[in-house]
């Protein structure tokens, strides 16, 4: 998410001198509050979301009620601990990037940089994957045309989203925002759809690692799902912005109350549109059709369209699963490359080299065609990824930093003691370790 640096207000001591009358009264819900919890609502439920039934469903049941247990507490409490994080900071108008420095100095708000590119690019890569999946499974399955050589079309694929971009950064942003409600709707619509298709086979089925329900069964459940619950809820950079216009609305005294009540209202309505389209999604289908999803390498959504007898679906569900992972490729790649370049350019000065813009865009674009072409052609397991790379890194950003900081820094002292802590502590180490359970 590409966070505009417009709506970043400094707010800094001098302005908690002045009256409340300027801001509106945090007890009541205002019309802003509204347009900011759909704001989060929107940002939280993206293209990750299509992946989250078949991880859900690869566990059977346990893995489930386990996902519905834990999806709402690790959105709420590990975006509330980062938004803490953010506005106890003086330096919060220039993001997260600029908190890290404050706290910590300009040697971890450079390393802070690397982690959050490469949490970022990852996704992109991811990305690049999923939708060269998606369109060749459209084309073989629902226009029943041979499949086309991988190479060329995920060449063509990627060359085609950097054209997109081509028609400015600002309209792509407008675009991506404007098909985010849409989206939603029709993750509804289709869970809707599938009611008829619900069955009982995934309600008696457990995998082969919850076979035992003993500790580590679940131990081993709960460290199967954490990455992807992490990953698929992830909205962390849109925080920053969140919490700078509630400071400017309310005040800083009534900043932490007002950013949880909206943050909860958000989460509620996530919480449920979501849960919904998974238990819809992983009940229409079978033990072996989610086994089957994983090894092809599809959304739940290009599954679907594949597996069932619908034709509404069949051609739904692909072009919303493509519209959706293309949509999260820009936004990402925006991101991405706003980071890449400030490092870039960053790196050159330290060197005594002012290095020109142009120069710097080519060089990112073909790093950019040749990385995203590679991981498209070479299609490497997208679940795994989101397990070994996506979620840990994610989770060391949303998760371990605000803790750490909250432990470290004598302004964010008041919320030590808190029972949420241990829980947002436990999640971000046990999601970060995940990346190592290939070695166990």
């Amino acid at each position: 998410m590409n966070v505009n640096t417009a709506e970043r207000l400094k707010f800094t001591a001098e302005n908690t001198a002045e009256t409340d009358e300027k801001y509106l009264d945090p007890k009541k819900w205002n019309k802003q509050d509204t347009t900011w919890a759909l704001s989060l609502f929107g940002t939280a439920i993206g293209a990750g979301v299509l992946f989250l039934p078949i991880n859900a469903g690869a566990g059977g049941l346990l893995s489930l009620l386990l996902i519905t247990i834990l999806a709402l507490p690790v959105m709420y409490y590990s975006h509330r601990a980062l938004a803490k994080m953010i506005y106890a900071s003086n330096s919060a108008d220039e993001g997260i990037t600029g908190t890290i420095r404050e706290y910590f100095g300009s040697k971890a708000s450079v390393i802070f940089n690397i982690v959050f590119f490469c949490s970022i690019y990852i996704i992109v890569l991811m990305y690049s994957v999923a939708l060269t999946n998606t369109a060749s499974s459209f084309i073989v399955n629902q226009l029943h045309m041979n499949e086309p050589p991988r190479a060329i079309l995920s060449l063509v694929l990627v060359l085609g989203l950097i054209a997109i971009l081509n028609f400015g950064q600002d309209i792509t942003v407008k675009v991506m925002s404007m098909l985010v409600y849409p989206f939603i709707a029709s993750l509804l619509f289709i869970a809707i759809s599938l009611i008829p298709q619900w069955n009982t086979s995934m309600l008696s089925f457990s995998s082969a690692s919850t076979a035992s329900t003993g500790l580590g069964g679940y131990l081993s459940m709960i460290w199967l799902i954490l990455p992807i619950i992490v990953f698929s809820f992830n909205h962390s950079p849109m925080i920053s912005s969140f919490v700078i216009k509630q400071k400017q609305t309310y005040g800083l005294q009534a900043v932490d109350a007002k950013c949880a009540q909206i943050q909860k209202v958000c989460y509620i309505m996530t919480f449920v549109v979501v849960m919904f389209f998974v238990w819809s999604s992983v009940l229409s289908l079978t033990p072996n059709d989610i086994v089957m999803a994983k090894e092809q390498n599809l959304s739940i959504l290009s599954y679907l369209a594949n597996r069932l007898n619908s034709p509404l679906i069949a051609v739904a569900a692909p072009i919303i699963a493509f519209v959706a992972i293309t949509k999260s490729f820009l936004g990402h790649y925006i991101g991405a490359y706003e980071v890449m370049r400030d490092m870039i350019i960053s790196a050159g000065k330290a060197r005594g080299k002012n290095l020109k813009e142009k120069t710097v865009k080519r060089a990112i674009l073909v790093f950019v065609v040749l990385t995203c072409w590679y991981a498209a052609y070479a299609n490497p397991s997208i679940l795994e990824i989101i397990d070994t790379l996506s979620g840990p890194l994610v989770a060391a950003i949303l998760c371990v930093l605000p803790m750490y900081a909250i432990r470290k820094v004598p302004a964010l002292a008041k919320y030590k003691g808190k029972l949420s802590n241990v829980f947002v502590i436990i999640v971000g180490v046990l999601t970060v370790l995940a990346s190592l359970k290939s070695l166990f």
